[in-house]
């Protein structure tokens, strides 16, 4: 037997571990149909955090280390990749990692403009359109639950208000999304 050098190690290694964290988003891709999970629900899609405490993972197992924790319930994230039962979420900071499915629900909510400046603030309308009355003045990071979507505008509510924002103010809803409930 030839002796091996420690570089073709290294580049053994570097193919295994590739193949062990990349194959199961190949799986993943080549068992979903174009736009859907295999849950049969679209990807990517908005959920919520159903718990208080909710772990998001390194890779689609229990066995993988817990990037960091959620503790707040209802918390917008965009599932971008399914894995048997296991979901791939994005944050509103842009930070992805693995979420069993059960610690996720179907149930809508958002954030007002977690991008800008606490200063900086989102009027809330009565009826939507750019020229409605406002009702109020939301700060960033504020959650809301989603009611409805229409036209390019969300109505939304929260423990003391409820009223219409311009949809391209909230991470947990897609631009034109129409959402009924």
């Amino acid at each position: 037997m030839k002796n091996i050098s420690f570089r073709a190690l290294g580049a053994l290694a570097t193919a295994f571990l590739l193949f062990i964290f990349v194959f199961p988003s190949v799986i993943t891709a080549s068992a979903q149909s174009a736009g859907s999970g295999v849950s049969g629900l679209p990807v990517p899609r908005f959920v919520s955090l159903k718990s208080d405490r909710v772990n998001v993972r390194m890779g689609p197992s229990r066995s993988h280390d817990i990037g960091w924790t959620f503790v707040r319930s209802r918390l917008p994230v965009e599932i971008i990749q399914e894995y048997d039962d296991w979901r791939r979420i994005r944050d509103w900071e842009g930070k992805e990692g693995w979420v069993f499915k059960t610690l996720l629900t179907g149930y809508r909510s958002a954030l007002v403009t977690p991008w800008l400046n606490v200063i900086e603030t989102t009027p809330l309308r009565k009826r939507p359109g750019p020229n409605e009355p406002i009702k109020a003045y939301l700060e960033p990071l504020v959650l809301a639950g989603v009611v409805e979507c229409i036209d390019g505008y969300c109505r939304i509510s929260g423990k003391d208000f409820e009223g219409w924002i311009d949809q391209s103010r909230l991470f947990g809803v897609y631009k034109n999304e129409t959402i009924n409930n």
